[in-house]
C-alpha cells in the first residue's frame, strides 16, 4: 500500500485479514489479504464495480484473474 490509497474496509477472521483500498489519483481498487500465521500478503487489483463481493470473497476473485497480484514474502523469508 502506498500513503495515496484510502482503507474503506477491514475484517479479520482468525488469522486472516482481508482490507479494501482505493487509490484517489488513480482511481484504483484493490484487495489485500495478510495471514497473521505465516506472515504472508496478497495484494491485487479489482474491478471497482466488482470490490465488495472482492473483499467478501477474496480468494475466489484470486483465483478467477492472477494477472497483477502480488505476493509479499515476510521480513524474514526470501522467495526464491
Amino acid at each position: 500500500m502506498d500513503d495515496t490509497q484510502t482503507e474503506l474496509a477491514f475484517r479479520s477472521n482468525g488469522d486472516i485479514e482481508v482490507m479494501l483500498f482505493w487509490s484517489r489519483p488513480s482511481g484504483r481498487v484493490s484487495v489485500s489479504v495478510s495471514d497473521r500465521a505465516s506472515g504472508e500478503i496478497i495484494e491485487f487489483a479489482v474491478a471497482p464495480e466488482h470490490a465488495l463481493d472482492a473483499f467478501h470473497h477474496p480468494y475466489a476473485h484470486l483465483a478467477l484473474s492472477t494477472a497483477g497480484n502480488r505476493l509479499v514474502a515476510p521480513a524474514d523469508r526470501a522467495w526464491v
